[in-house]
């Protein structure tokens, strides 16, 4: 009995340290493959809510739930004018990263990262390549060619302020094809995501 009283006690304590939190910030986004080695990446934004929840001395489980802008973007010269091709790759992922506090301020992290299918589209804009000037639009609806799930590994530092205000920088490269399907995707047999991030967030 003493001993269930004194591990009911430390989980309590535990679980008063849980700290939940929320951010935002930029994404430096690109995918990896032969085929799309000459692209550029895509810039874009991420925001979501976590939870920072320790476990031992210096030692913490940070789960996340981000929607992040993520793709690629072409731009090459068409006839007389240009055409600009922008892969719009939009997930929900779950990052669940291991923290170890090198200082109470400044800890390292890693650990897996899932992602879930939210937007995939492909837009295209050819301008100057007609008499009168106008460009040329277009939107793909991507979503059947695009794989609904998506798997990497990522690490990155953060520095956590005395008043909750914290600053994070994490790279993720992906694990999984984009393509839905491994013989036939739309862009490239094998492409993976990868993302540069920097963020800005809260906890309390």
């Amino acid at each position: 009995m003493i001993a269930l009283v004194a591990g009911f006690g430390l989980t309590t304590a535990q679980a008063q340290e849980v700290k939940l939190g929320a951010k935002a910030g930029v994404n430096f986004a690109k995918l990896t493959g032969d085929d799309v080695e000459d692209a550029d990446g895509r810039t874009g934004f991420h925001v979501g809510v976590l939870a920072e929840i320790p476990f031992a001395d210096r030692w913490a489980i940070q789960p996340e739930i981000l929607y992040s802008q993520q793709g690629l973007q072409a731009k090459e010269d068409f006839f007389d004018g240009e055409i600009e091709s922008k892969l719009i790759l939009d997930y929900i992922n779950v990052p669940v990263m291991v923290k170890y506090y090198l200082t109470d301020a400044l800890s390292v992290e890693g650990g897996p990262q899932f992602g879930f299918r939210a937007k995939a589209e492909q837009e295209i804009e050819i301008t100057g390549s007609n008499d009168d000037g106008d460009g040329i639009e277009g939107t793909t609806d991507l979503k059947d060619s695009i794989s609904g799930f998506d798997a990497g590994v990522g690490g990155g530092l953060a520095y956590q302020l005395n008043n909750g205000l914290f600053l994070q920088a994490r790279y993720v490269i992906g694990l999984t094809n984009v393509n839905a399907d491994d013989d036939e995707g739309a862009f490239g047999d094998d492409l993976t995501n990868s993302n540069l991030s920097f963020s800005l967030g809260y906890k309390f």
